[in-house]
C-alpha cells in the first residue's frame, strides 16, 4: 500500500456515502465524457473518493438512496470537498450481459433503470464493474479547483492525502463474501467477463 496518494475517482456523493457505510462495494461505469480515447479505463488501484454533486438524480436510486439526494442545479460544486475515504480497486469486471446486470440489483444503490440505461449507453462497449474495498480517513476539505470538473472518471489532486492510519469499512471476511457472492453471478450470467 502507498502512504499517500493524489489520485481519485470521482463519483456521486450519495455513491460515496454508501461505499463508506458498508452499504455496497460495486461501481459501474462505462466511462465520462472525457475519458482518454473514450472508453474506461482503470488508471490506478487505489483512489481517494472524491463526491460529486452533478447529474445525481434522484428517480435513478433506490428509493432509500433517493431520499439522500438534493438535486443541484448543473455546473454547480462546494467551495470546499470533503475527502473522507479511499479505495483499493480490487476486482474489474467487463459484463457484456444484460442479464448479468439484472442479478446484481441488490448489490449496489442504482434502480433497476440506471442499470439497464448504463449498460446500453454505447453497446459496443462492454460495461465495467468495480468491486471496491474502502477505508475511512479522517475527514480532510480540500478546496475546489476547475481542473477537477468536468465528466471524467479520473482526476489529479493538487495535493497528496496520507492514507495512514485508515481503517477498513469491512472486515476482510465481510469483504470477501461479497465479492465472491459478485464474482458467482457474473461468472454465471457472463462468461465473457475479464477479471
Amino acid at each position: 500500500m502507498t502512504i499517500s496518494t493524489n489520485h481519485a475517482l470521482k463519483e456521486w456523493t450519495v455513491a460515496v456515502n454508501a461505499l463508506e457505510a458498508g452499504q455496497t462495494i460495486l461501481l459501474m461505469r462505462k466511462g465520462g465524457i472525457r475519458e482518454e480515447k473514450g472508453h474506461f479505463q482503470v488508471q490506478n488501484r487505489q483512489v481517494l473518493l472524491y463526491p460529486t454533486y452533478e447529474h445525481q438524480k434522484p428517480h435513478l436510486l433506490k428509493p432509500e438512496y433517493a431520499k439522500q439526494v438534493t438535486p443541484m442545479p448543473s455546473l454547480w460544486h462546494p467551495q470546499n470537498v470533503r475527502i473522507g475515504s479511499w479505495a483499493e480497486i480490487t476486482d474489474v469486471f467487463t459484463v457484456t450481459e444484460e442479464a448479468t446486470i439484472a442479478q446484481l440489483l441488490p448489490y449496489h444503490i442504482w434502480e433497476e433503470r440506471l442499470a439497464s440505461d448504463r449498460f446500453n449507453w454505447k453497446p459496443r462497449q462492454p460495461l465495467y464493474l468495480l468491486l471496491l474495498r474502502v477505508y475511512k480517513l479522517p475527514v480532510l476539505t480540500i478546496p475546489y479547483v476547475q481542473e477537477y470538473g468536468g465528466c471524467k472518471s479520473w482526476i489529479e489532486l493538487l495535493q497528496s492525502v496520507s492514507l495512514e492510519g485508515s481503517i477498513p469499512v469491512l472486515n476482510e471476511t465481510e469483504y470477501r463474501d461479497r465479492v465472491e457472492a459478485i464474482r458467482q453471478i457474473v461468472e454465471r450470467y457472463d462468461i465473457q467477463a475479464i477479471k
